[in-house]
C-alpha cells in the first residue's frame, strides 16, 4: 500500500495547515520532521475518536487514498448471461435453455439464445476491457458449452477452442483471466438425473473441474468453483424462480447447497494435489450476501440480525472456512424439524466430510450488494407454519426508504453496507483474503431510456464511488485484507428471470439491433478513473 500524509490521515494533513501558514525561507527540515511526529503521534487518537463517535447508520465522509499497489481492478460477466450462440458449434442444452424456452418463467419470456452475442464478439469485448484498463476480466465457462452432456465422456472441441481463444485474447492485451467454473447453467443432461439433488454430482463436478485445469489451468491463475451457491441453492431449488424451477423451500436448498459444497471441496483438493504445483494459481467458491443492520439495539434484533447473515452468507463460508455449518442453523433447523417429528432438514457433514471441506479457499470471494434492517420475528405461535429456509430464521427484513433504491425490490444504494460486511468478514473468519467479486447496481428505468439519455448513469457512478470508497476505509481503518475488486458488470446482459429489464452494465447494449452494440455509460468512465488512479488519490 502507498503510504502518504493522505493515508495517515483521512483529514488535511496538519503538515500542509502549519506549512501554509509559514512564510517563505522559514522552514527548517527539523521542523517538518517534528510536525511529521507530532502528525503520526496525534493521528490514531483522531481516529479513534471519530471511528467511535460515527453513528452506526451513517459512516464518515468520502475519503481519499489509494489500494495496495498490487491491487486487482476487474470487471465480471457469466457466460448464460452474455454468449448468446446457446446451440452453436456443438453446445449442449443447459437448464437456462430448457427453463426460457418453455415460456412464462422469464420477464416478457425472454432467453440468452443470442443475449450479448458475446461468443462472437470476443474482440469487441477484450477492446472494452482494455479500455477500462482493468487487469482482470472474471467470465464463465459453460459448462454444457465444453461437455455437452455434462461429462468428460463426450468433449465438445469448439467449445474449447472458444475459451482458448478467449483466454489468448486477453492474455495478448495484459488482461488476466479469472475464471468461474459455474454460474447457474447446468447442462441439462446432468438435471435429467436429479441436478444438484444427485448425490453423486460432487464427483461429476469434480471431473469437470480436473478437464478444466488441464485444458486452460496453464495460462489461468485465479479460479473460482461455483458462484453463489446460496443463490442457485435458494432460488433454483426452493423458490423456484431460476432453472430448473424446482419449489421446495422446506429442505430443497439445503440438500441443494451441501452438494454443491461437497462439489466445490473435490475440486479444490484436485486443483491443490494435481495441478497447484505446476500451474501456480488460486482457488475459491463465491459466496454472496448482504448486509443485515439491527433495526433497533434490542437484543432479539441484534441476534435476529447475526441470523440473517448466518443463513445468507455463513450457510456457504462456515463449511469452506470451519468445516461445518454455522451452530445456529445446526441448532434451529434441528429444533424445527423436531418439532414435526422428521430428522433435521439441514444436512449433516460426516467428520471426513468437515475435515475435507475446512480451509479449501485460498481467500474469500464475495459478491455484495445491499443492506437490510433486521428485527427478531416470533413465528413459534403461528398456526400451520411451514418450516423452510425463511421461517428458520424467524427474522424480518426491510428496507428504509429514504435509501437510494435501485431496479429490482433487494437492491439499495447503501454504501457502508459494503465496509461493514469486510470487517464482519475479517472478525468471522480469521482475518482472510478477500477479493470483491461482484458489486454493481441497476438504475431504474434505465432499460427504457434511449440513448444517449441511457448511458448518464449517474446513480451507478453514486453507488460506485460510494461502495469502493467504503472498501477502502475498510483497508486503511480496519486493517481488511482486500485485494481486488470486480465490478459488475462489464455488459448490459439477460438477468435471469428478469429478463433485459434490469441493466447492471457499464456498457449499455442494444438488444434491439441484430449486432448487439456497446456503449459506454458514465460509469464506465468512472470506473476507468478510479481504476487507473488505483482508489481516490
Amino acid at each position: 500500500m502507498k503510504v502518504s500524509l493522505n493515508f495517515i490521515t483521512p483529514y488535511q494533513s496538519s503538515l500542509t495547515l502549519v506549512l501554509r501558514e509559514l512564510p517563505d525561507g522559514h522552514v527548517s527540515g527539523i521542523f517538518i520532521r517534528f510536525v511529521i511526529l507530532l502528525e503520526l503521534l496525534v493521528t490514531p487518537f483522531h481516529l479513534c475518536l471519530k471511528m467511535a463517535s460515527s453513528p452506526s447508520r451513517s459512516e464518515d465522509g468520502f475519503i481519499r487514498g489509494t489500494f495496495y499497489d498490487d491491487f486487482i481492478w476487474g470487471a465480471a460477466t457469466a457466460a448464460y448471461q452474455i454468449e448468446g450462440a446457446w446451440n452453436e458449434d456443438g453446445k449442449g442444452p443447459s437448464i437456462w435453455d430448457t427453463f426460457c424456452h418453455v415460456g412464462g418463467n422469464v420477464h416478457n419470456n425472454d432467453t440468452g439464445d443470442v443475449a450479448c452475442n458475446s461468443y462472437h464478439k470476443i474482440e469487441e469485448d477484450v477492446a472494452l476491457l482494455k479500455n477500462l484498463g482493468v487487469g482482470y476480466y472474471r467470465f464463465s465457462i459453460s459448462w454444457s458449452r465444453v461437455l455437452p452432456k455434462g461429462t468428460v465422456n463426450k468433449v465438445n472441441p469448439l467449445g474449447v477452442k472458444y475459451y482458448n481463444k478467449l483466454i489468448d485474447r486477453l492474455l495478448d492485451n495484459g488482461i488476466k483471466p479469472a475464471v468461474t467454473l459455474y454460474h447457474f447453467d447446468l447442462p441439462q443432461a446432468l438435471q435429467d438425473i436429479g441436478g444438484w439433488h444427485n448425490p453423486n454430482i460432487p464427483d461429476v463436478f469434480n471431473e469437470y473441474a480436473r478437464f478444466c485445469f488441464q485444458e486452460f489451468g496453464n495460462k489461468v491463475k485465479l479460479w473460482l468453483t461455483i458462484n453463489e451457491p446460496h443463490e442457485e441453492a435458494l432460488d433454483a431449488y426452493g423458490l423456484g424462480s431460476f432453472a430448473p424451477g424446482i419449489k421446495e423451500m422446506q429442505a430443497g436448498p439445503y440438500q441443494a447447497g451441501h452438494n454443491m459444497l461437497l462439489a466445490h471441496a473435490k475440486a479444490w483438493h484436485t486443483y491443490d494435489k494435481e495441478f497447484r504445483q505446476v500451474q501456480d494459481g488460486k482457488i475459491s467458491i463465491v459466496v454472496n450476501g448482504q448486509w443485515y443492520e439491527p433495526k433497533t439495539n434490542k437484543e432479539e434484533d441484534i441476534q435476529a440480525a447475526d441470523r440473517g447473515m448466518q443463513w445468507f452468507l455463513g450457510w456457504m463460508a462456515h463449511p469452506v472456512f470451519f468445516g461445518d455449518y454455522p451452530e445456529v442453523m445446526k441448532s434451529r433447523i434441528k429444533e424445527k424439524s423436531d418439532a414435526v417429528g422428521i430428522s433435521s432438514r439441514l444436512p449433516s457433514f460426516t467428520e471426513e466430510e468437515k475435515h475435507f471441506l475446512k480451509g479449501t479457499a485460498d481467500f474469500l470471494a464475495l459478491n455484495f450488494y445491499s443492506v437490510s434492517y433486521a428485527e427478531h420475528q416470533d413465528l413459534s405461535k403461528e398456526k400451520n407454519i411451514t418450516w423452510g429456509y425463511h421461517t428458520d430464521q424467524e427474522m424480518k427484513a426491510s428496507k428504509d426508504p429514504t435509501w437510494l433504491k435501485g431496479a429490482p425490490d433487494w437492491l439499495y444504494c447503501v454504501p457502508w453496507g459494503m465496509r461493514k460486511i469486510l470487517v464482519w468478514l475479517k472478525e468471522q473468519y480469521n482475518d482472510p483474503e478477500i477479493i470483491i467479486t461482484e458489486n454493481g447496481f441497476s438504475v431504474c428505468g434505465e432499460h427504457d431510456l434511449p440513448l444517449p439519455a441511457a448511458l448518464n448513469d449517474k446513480d451507478r457512478v453514486t453507488y460506485l464511488k460510494g461502495y469502493i470508497n467504503e472498501a477502502l476505509k475498510a483497508v486503511m481503518f480496519d486493517g481488511v485484507r482486500l485485494k481486488g475488486y470486480f465490478v459488475w458488470s462489464l455488459l448490459d446482459n439477460f438477468e435471469w428471470d428478469d429478463g433485459y429489464r434490469f441493466r447492471f452494465g457499464i456498457h449499455h447494449v442494444n438488444f434491439d439491433h441484430p449486432n448487439r452494440p456497446r456503449y459506454p455509460k458514465h460509469s464506465a468512465e468512472v470506473y476507468k478513473e478510479i481504476v487507473a488512479k488505483n482508489g481516490f488519490p
